[in-house]
């Protein structure tokens, strides 16, 4: 990967060109929606980063940002609030003035891809955003990885291979250089609705993140 990626995709990224097809037949049938390469949302002096899959089709994609206007933000924001990682109220916007207090969310693909779905093409080609993502976080403590391609991409990210660190939900990782990785099942309603993640499930993750920050 060139070493020289910024921490954000431009707008137009060309990078995928199946995911740039997207973007445009997205644009012309909703051209009131964001339809681009969707920025990292949060503290500048973050200490936890979030890390999902890719933008939702009606959500960050439509919204422009990560998790908002879909059911996961619903259950991710909510749990934000209650941690301490954000104030404010969820309304679903981009406008509705939630602040995230040290913590950022971002994406391992940051264009949406169809169905959900980044082929390992694509979450290869965004790795260099992801890497420049995790630099550019002086006080960086823990990384959530929410599902196992995100998890996959923190640690290609960090240059730690696959078996040292096999993805469980509930998994917690120490990553040389001083960062811990926190697994959890994604945060989709899917995953909700079958019960493979209940909100218990989840609290329970960011319930050892909070006391690994706390340390």
């Amino acid at each position: 990967m060139p070493p020289a990626y910024p921490a954000e995709a431009p707008l137009d990224c060309p990078l995928c060109p199946r995911l740039v097809a997207y973007r445009r037949d997205n644009d012309a049938a909703h051209p009131d929606w964001f339809n681009a390469p969707v920025p990292s949302f949060g503290d500048a002096n973050a200490r936890l980063l979030i890390v999902g899959l890719a933008p939702g089709v009606q959500g960050a994609n439509r919204t422009g940002r990560p998790f908002t206007g879909d059911y996961a933000g619903d259950l991710l924001y909510g749990t934000l609030i209650e941690f301490g990682f954000a104030k404010g109220i969820y309304g679903a916007s981009p406008d509705d003035g939630l602040e995230l207090k040290g913590a950022m969310i971002t994406n391992a693909v940051r264009c949406v891809p169809p169905q959900n779905k980044p082929t390992p093409a694509e979450a290869k080609n965004c790795l260099g955003f992801l890497k420049s993502r995790l630099a550019g976080l002086p006080d960086l403590k823990a990384v959530l990885a929410l599902g196992r391609i995100a998890h996959d991409a923190v640690l290609s990210a960090l240059n730690v291979r696959k078996t040292a660190a096999p993805f469980a939900h509930g998994a917690t990782h120490e990553i040389p250089g001083g960062i811990t990785l926190f697994d959890s099942y994604h945060c989709s309603r899917y995953n909700t609705n079958t019960r493979r993640l209940t909100p218990e499930m989840f609290h329970g993750v960011f319930r050892d993140i909070k006391i690994h920050l706390e340390r």
